[in-house]
């Protein structure tokens, strides 16, 4: 089988760089008892040979739905509009024979349930060589053998064994890394994941992902990846493609997403995530609301309920995907310039989990978020002395204030020795006894209990 399939992909298979997948102002509209669905609205993109393109959104903001119009596997109720060129060649108005023979050999996709896309009553090893004898004339055994190397490249442990068994003897994740290795099998040019890490664990899900990335290193394809999970996408994508409504609202490399959102969708969605820098008294920032309804659309931009920062103009005029840093970065926002010194969530949202739609942070609210930079200690600082300053004024009220062996002039906040790694010590106390533990608590026992939750709150 090694002279039918290499490694980086198959032979022809277009340069780094070059676009591989172009659509443009892609429509899609579903008839409906209420009115037409408006699913999908205007979308365009280029994908390039090896580029991991993340499509992202809430559900219901026309991922799935643009990738299946890409792959042709819409209802025929569907009315589909604008352009899908694969190579240059339009997909769009191909017959159901033209677009089998490039399913699966020149665009792959994987869907989100692994247990829907198997056969059931078929073994995992018929079904993955069914995928290599549809666009291949070799033999079944070679199908067979290529079948066994699929396995073996998305970490399937003893293939030998597991390609005689049927897909209720597999886990979730290894159904999904057998789905993978289906998509991949023809090295296709263009390999579509909708949502493949959904329902999966933390580490099955890592499992998946680096079946995918075997995926396209085997076969040098570009990918679309579709998801909820900002976090699987910053890890796996070149670009990000923001989706709300059923229309694009932000598009740009994945460094300018994250770090220079210009969109308050897309703030409020990266908000809405905990970071491994944040400090635990800081709050998630929801976005309040619910995605409009997109039979009826009213006019304006479609996230202007939700949008602390809309105006008369927002609800008027619908906003163009224009350039907001740079010709790579595009936003659709009349405000998007009101976001360059302000792009932190807590700055735009409120963090209270009752705030009505649309309501901007309260007084109070905003600056909790940590600080830029490295050094994340001059937070903790601050919340050590407001502890300090609340244990001073309760003794003050107790009674009148005993030596504490500050230097005259030295802020008491701080004590003889801080900074220098020498605990202070208050009169009375052994070295081995913390000023609030009571004289019979074992030593070995963390005292501060009471303090280190007032310094977290």
């Amino acid at each position: 089988m090694s002279t039918e399939y290499s490694a980086g992909g198959p032979a022809g298979a277009p340069a780094p760089g070059d676009v591989v997948l172009a659509v443009r102002d892609l429509t899609v509209t579903f008839p409906s008892d209420a009115g037409p669905v408006q699913a999908v609205r205007g979308v365009s993109y280029d994908l390039h040979a090896g580029e991991v393109l993340g499509i992202v959104g809430e559900s219901g903001s026309g991922k799935s739905v643009t990738s299946m119009a890409v792959m042709g596997l819409l209802p025929k109720t569907a009315r589909i509009t604008g352009s899908v060129e694969f190579r240059g060649r339009e997909l769009l108005g191909l017959s159901e024979k033209e677009m089998t023979e490039v399913r699966g050999k020149k665009i792959a996709m994987i869907f989100q349930d692994p247990m829907t896309s198997l056969n059931p009553v078929y073994k995992i090893g018929w079904q993955l060589a069914e995928a290599v004898l549809a666009h291949h004339d070799v033999s079944k055994a070679a199908a067979r053998e290529r079948a066994l190397e699929l396995l073996e490249i998305v970490g399937i442990p003893s293939p030998d064994k597991r390609i005689d068994q049927y897909p209720h003897e597999f886990s979730g994740g290894m159904r999904q890394r057998v789905v993978i290795a289906i998509a991949m099998a023809n090295d296709p040019d263009v390999i579509i994941a909708d949502e493949p890490t959904t329902a999966l664990d933390v580490t099955v899900q890592a499992q998946v992902l680096e079946a995918l990335r075997a995926a396209q290193q085997e076969t040098g394809a570009a990918m679309v990846l579709i998801t909820h999970d900002l976090g699987v996408v910053a890890g796996q994508a070149d670009r990000v493609l923001v989706m709300y409504a059923g229309k694009p609202v932000e598009i740009g490399p994945i460094d300018g997403i994250y770090y220079q959102p210009r969109m308050p969708y897309t703030v409020g969605l990266l908000g809405s995530l905990p970071r491994l820098d944040q400090r635990t008294q800081d709050k998630l920032t929801p976005i309040p609301g619910t995605p409009p309804s997109i039979v009826s659309l009213p006019p304006g931009c479609p996230f202007t309920p939700r949008c602390p920062l809309h105006t008369e103009i927002c609800r008027e005029r619908e906003p163009a995907l224009l350039p907001a840093l740079g010709a790579d970065h595009l936003a659709a926002c009349h405000h998007s310039d009101q976001l360059v010194n302000h792009d932190r969530a807590m700055e735009i949202f409120s963090t209270d989990p009752n705030a009505a739609p649309g309501q901007g942070p309260r007084d109070g609210e905003q600056g909790t978020e940590p600080d830029a930079g490295p050094d994340r200690g001059e937070g903790l600082d601050r919340s050590l002395d407001q502890s300090i300053e609340r244990d001073l004024a309760q003794e003050a009220d107790s009674g009148p204030a005993q030596d504490s062996g500050v230097t005259p002039g030295r802020d008491a906040r701080l004590g003889p020795d801080r900074g220098s790694g020498h605990p202070t010590e208050e009169p009375g106390a052994s070295p081995t006894q913390h000023p609030d533990q009571d004289p019979g608590q074992n030593p070995d026992q963390d005292p501060g209990q009471d303090r280190q939750s007032g310094a977290a709150q």
